[in-house]
């Protein structure tokens, strides 16, 4: 081998060594600005006391003014849990307006939704040029629940539903919320008896007391439908045909006059406190 191409070699070998070094160099730098940014993040996330007081500020403030506070204060660290109904389609429009980039949408796919529910999915993702995380039930959990009690136990007694909704729904969510500070619902006072008293911010104690916003919680419906329309936002099709809160498919139908508005979710259960679980928190009923 000549002196020539073996000083070539040395230095290729070099130039490679140079290059891994460089490249360590750069993930070590890379880690250490995440370990400070989540360390940050960590420390600027709001103290349980701070919270309350937050909470009570918030409650005079529009719908804007809550997500824009919550977005700057959590980033992507907080999400919008959207089944795309009314209130969902109308926070994704202003979440949009204040921070497309952060604005975090997650959904749970329960497997039996409606075909409507998934055009609409991919109409906003499109529009918003966004991308939807969707968390599934768990595959074992579900083949075991319907072996067991079959594929339509939730006609057959109140805890047959709720345990369906426990696997499909709350199981996910608790997936979803355990790598998030925060989430941010629909729910509105005038929607259900059961949430009547939900504030603008709350503490969640149900997912280790992360923070839960609710910025049109004192919206009518009224007030929704107005901003859908004043604003040219895409709404589920099944709206125009009657039904007012949409869920599963088989747990959904359209709601005939003077009907509740929820009176078209489970409709064949008796009782006022009908609820999927996923806002259902025990240490807030049990003070009522």
């Amino acid at each position: 081998m000549s002196n020539l191409s073996s000083k070539k070699i040395t230095h290729d070998v070099e130039e490679f060594r140079f290059s891994q070094f460089k490249t360590q160099i750069i993930i070590s730098l890379l880690r250490l600005q995440s370990s400070v940014i989540g360390k940050e993040a960590m420390e600027s996330k709001p103290t349980i006391p701070q919270l309350k007081q937050i909470a009570l500020q918030m409650e005079n403030k529009s719908a804007q003014e809550v997500l824009r506070w919550a977005v700057d204060t959590y980033g992507l660290r907080i999400g919008l849990a959207s089944s795309f109904g009314p209130e969902d389609v109308v926070l994704i429009d202003i979440m949009m307006k204040i921070n497309k980039e952060k604005t975090r949408v997650f959904t749970l796919d329960t497997g039996r939704l409606n075909q409507e529910t998934y055009d609409l999915m991919d109409t906003i993702r499109k529009k918003y040029a966004i991308q939807i995380e969707v968390f599934f039930p768990e595959q074992k959990e579900v083949e075991q629940m319907v072996q067991i009690k079959g594929m339509n136990l939730m006609y057959e007694s109140v805890e047959n539903r709720k345990l369906c909704c426990e696997i499909r729904k709350v199981h996910p969510l608790n997936r979803a919320l355990s790598k998030l500070d925060g989430w941010i619902s629909g729910l509105r006072r005038e929607q259900a008896i059961t949430r009547t008293h939900i504030q603008k911010v709350e503490i969640d104690s149900s997912h280790d007391n992360i923070v839960k916003v609710n910025p049109v919680a004192d919206w009518t419906n009224e007030m929704v439908w107005d901003y859908i329309h004043k604003n040219n936002v895409p709404y589920n099709k099944l709206h125009d045909i009657g039904y007012m809160s949409i869920g599963c498919e088989p747990c959904t139908r359209a709601v005939h006059p003077n009907e509740d508005p929820r009176s078209g979710r489970w409709w064949w259960e008796t009782g006022t406190h009908k609820e999927c679980g996923l806002h259902w928190d025990d240490s807030k009923q049990s003070k009522k």
